[in-house]
Order: structure tokens, then C-alpha cells, then sequence
């Protein structure tokens, strides 16, 4: 077969794989900012609870995550279709390690700003959405486009739970042909026209904003 008779059935892989990385990364982060959130709270309550979710989902491979959601749940009466089964799963491990980075970010703004907020008498919630968010937010944004190149990498994994992903369908169509070398190292060409790119791009938001341009 010519390298061309590869690309459609490859790219709608692609299609698959993009989809479950926007779907992982955009609630993966949701979650991860409110997990950040309870991992910085004074109250001891919320704190522990989501330092130990934190702690598992980054102690968890990704796989095994995936493996309990559509493997496992079914055991207690919970059953997904595998594309929903792949978002889930890829979206706690997402939210997971996205959580270090939201805390880390809002804990890099100085103190002395709250404090000085405070001071002037604005309320702590609004301190927190108009002062310390943003600034945080801003030296995060490096560290979460680096995960979600990532997230992007990872969602080759959920060919285990038969999503037709990219890479399920390198694996399919490389069965059917034998032609493995070939078909594998398009599909690694593919992830990495992706990935290579995205890394450049945060690189040069990093850079932008090390320099305050952004």
C-alpha cells in the first residue's frame, strides 16, 4: 500500500484522538482548579479530602485509571460506552497533575498583595477571582500547555479500552496489511506533528511571558 492509502483511516484516529484530548484537558482542568482550590483551603475538611484524590490520581497510571472505569465500575453497576469511559478517566488523571500546577501558580503570588488587597478592604472572594487568580493563572499557562501535549500523548492508551483512536487504528489497519514498520512510524509522525509544534508554541508563550509581553 502507498503511504497516502494510510492517511484517511489514520486521520479519522486523529479526529478521535483530538476530541478525547479537548474533552480531557477542558474538564480536566475545571475539576483540577477546584481540587487546587480545596488542596490550599485553611479548613482542614477540604483540604485532606482533595490532597488525597490529588494524590492518588498522580500515584494512579493513567492506564490502570482507565482500566477501573471501564473495566471495573461495571462490578458495582456503573457502566460507560467506551469513548465516555476514555474522556473519564483521562480527565481525573488530567485534573490530577493540573491541580499541582493551579496550586503552585496561585501559591507564586507574593503575599504581600493579598495582604495589601485586604487592606484596602476588598472582600477575600473577590480578592482571590480579580488579584490572585489572574496572577496565578498567568505563571501557570506554560506548565498546563505542557500537559495537555501530554494528555494528547496519552489518549494512545485508551486503544486498551477499544476507543478507535489514533492509535487503535495504527493498530488495526497494521494487522490487516503486516506492514507494521510503516504504518507505526506514520502514526509516530502524526503525534509528533502535533506535539512538536504545540511544545515550540509553548516555549514561545513561556518566553513571552517571562518578558511580561503577554
Amino acid at each position: 500500500m502507498d503511504i497516502v492509502d494510510y492517511l484517511p483511516t489514520l486521520g479519522e484516529g486523529l479526529v478521535v484522538s483530538l476530541q478525547l484530548t479537548a474533552l480531557s484537558v477542558v474538564f480536566g482542568y475545571a475539576l483540577g482548579l477546584v481540587f487546587a482550590l480545596g488542596v490550599t483551603s485553611v479548613r482542614p475538611w477540604l483540604r485532606w479530602p482533595a490532597l488525597v484524590v490529588v494524590e492518588i490520581g498522580r500515584g494512579i497510571p493513567a492506564l490502570v485509571v482507565l482500566y477501573i472505569v471501564y473495566f471495573g465500575l461495571p462490578a458495582l453497576g456503573v457502566l460507560f460506552e467506551n469513548f465516555v469511559a476514555a474522556v473519564l478517566g483521562l480527565t481525573f488523571t488530567a485534573a490530577a497533575y493540573s491541580s499541582e500546577v493551579f496550586r503552585a501558580g496561585i501559591q507564586s503570588v507574593p503575599r504581600g498583595q493579598i495582604e495589601a488587597s485586604s487592606a484596602l478592604g476588598l472582600p477575600r472572594l473577590t480578592s482571590f477571582v480579580r488579584i490572585v487568580l489572574p496572577q496565578g493563572m498567568r505563571s501557570a499557562i506554560p506548565a498546563l500547555m505542557g500537559l495537555a501535549i501530554m494528555s494528547f500523548q496519552a489518549t494512545s492508551l485508551a486503544y486498551s479500552i477499544s476507543v478507535n483512536e489514533l492509535m487503535s487504528r495504527a493498530y488495526q489497519m497494521s494487522n490487516i496489511t503486516f506492514e507494521y514498520l510503516t504504518v507505526y512510524l506514520i502514526t509516530g509522525l502524526i503525534y509528533a506533528a502535533i506535539a512538536v509544534p504545540a511544545t515550540w508554541l509553548s516555549v514561545f508563550v513561556e518566553h513571552r511571558l517571562d518578558r511580561g509581553a503577554v
